[in-house]
């Protein structure tokens, strides 16, 4: 099928992140202010990060196969290219071999995308289309491209009209390829009410963004390993037992407020 690829001149150099999610590629969401990893917990056989109210990010993807890679990418239930409601035999992002890129935002043409940002749900993409229902999680499905080999066919017989046949009959994967690959920890809290209003992703300012289109043949029908990330609030994280409470720093506390000693004389004033 037909799918979108990054163009490689823009891409990132590769580098190995012990944090990451994924066995076919590497899979970090950052924070595009700071720069910095989001943290993920693992918490009841889910991924978890925590999201600053407006801030920017990116989902950021590392292909570690020795072969292309095709990331069907969804954000709150909805393809990051098209729009539509997410599934599987989607449009999606490919990279080829040891390539890394950064995902910024809803594509809104081969030039543009709407910059992702975390946002309430009332004021987040899907919930401004009609598809609140699945706000609060990242996916990637993850598919191993089909090599072609060349098939010796008797000079009578159309060898373009049978191998496109062959390729059309891609055979169902086994649910079993499909994995989570990545550990973390948290120490966690009975779960408690949410503490503030739920987190989204909403529909940023338009910003350069380049891509082209290349065809992609999926070596399985169902994908080669499936990554979900969900993600919410620091204080809803909380109030759901998902990571503890920062524990406060006590200030610093003067057993003599009222006095100033000095060893010495101190100089006049002026």
């Amino acid at each position: 099928m037909r799918a979108r690829v990054w163009l490689a001149l823009l891409a990132l150099p590769a580098s190995y992140d012990a944090s990451a999610l994924g066995a076919l590629a590497d899979v970090t969401v950052i924070d595009r202010d700071s720069g910095a990893e989001l943290t993920t917990y693992y918490y009841q056989g889910e991924y978890w990060i925590a999201g600053r109210p407006d801030g920017r990010y990116v989902i950021d993807i590392r292909n570690c196969t020795d072969g292309r890679l095709l990331a069907v990418t969804s954000v709150d239930g909805i393809n990051v290219i098209s729009g539509a409601t997410a599934a599987w035999r989607q449009t999606g992002y490919v990279f080829d071999t040891g390539e890394r890129y950064q995902i910024t935002g809803w594509r809104k043409s081969n030039e543009e995308v709407a910059a992702f940002f975390f946002t309430d749900l009332s004021n987040s993409y899907a919930a401004r289309t009609g598809r609140p229902a699945n706000v609060g999680v990242i996916g990637l499905a993850l598919f191993r491209e089909r090599r072609p080999r060349p098939v010796y066919s008797p000079p009578q017989v159309a060898p373009f009209a049978r191998r496109g046949e062959s390729m059309a009959q891609a055979a169902p994967a086994p649910w079993s390829r499909a994995a989570d690959a990545a550990s973390s920890s948290s120490l966690a809290l009975p779960a408690r009410p949410a503490a503030s209003a739920k987190l989204g992703t909403g529909h940023g300012p338009r910003e350069y963004s380049y891509v082209s289109d290349t065809e992609f043949l999926r070596l399985h029908a169902e994908p080669d390993e499936v990554i979900r990330i969900r993600y919410d609030s620091l204080e809803n994280l909380v109030a759901m037992g998902v990571l503890r409470e920062p524990a406060p720093t006590p200030p610093t506390l003067n057993p003599f407020p009222g006095s100033h000693e000095h060893r010495f004389v101190p100089d006049p004033s002026g």
